[in-house]
């Protein structure tokens, strides 16, 4: 599972340059930090976390005087990979 989401981050910051992907730069994935989790530049704050926080309703604000030591682009960055991860082509059935 580590292997396909380093790929993905690999593949990703392979795309031609824009806005988008400047910000994956910022996800890492080391299986020594959150097990492996997609976080924020290398620290412990898997993107997970701000996505479920940004879902709670809070605000870029309200999490950045949480979370000192994040920017308001690694929210940003959080946002564009699970934007990522969501764009898939087709969904197919696995029979268990």
């Amino acid at each position: 599972m580590i292997n396909q989401q380093q790929e993905l981050v690999h593949d990703m910051k392979q795309e031609p340059k824009n806005n988008s992907t400047n910000l994956l730069e910022r996800i890492t994935i080391d299986p020594a930090i959150c097990h492996g989790k997609p976080c924020l530049r290398g620290l412990r704050y898997p993107v997970e976390t701000i996505l479920e926080l940004l879902s709670a309703g809070m605000t870029y604000d309200e999490i950045l005087a949480d979370y000192e030591d994040l920017e308001r682009e690694d929210i940003l960055a959080a946002l564009a990979y699970a934007t990522r991860l969501s764009q898939v082509k087709r969904m197919q059935a696995v029979l268990v």
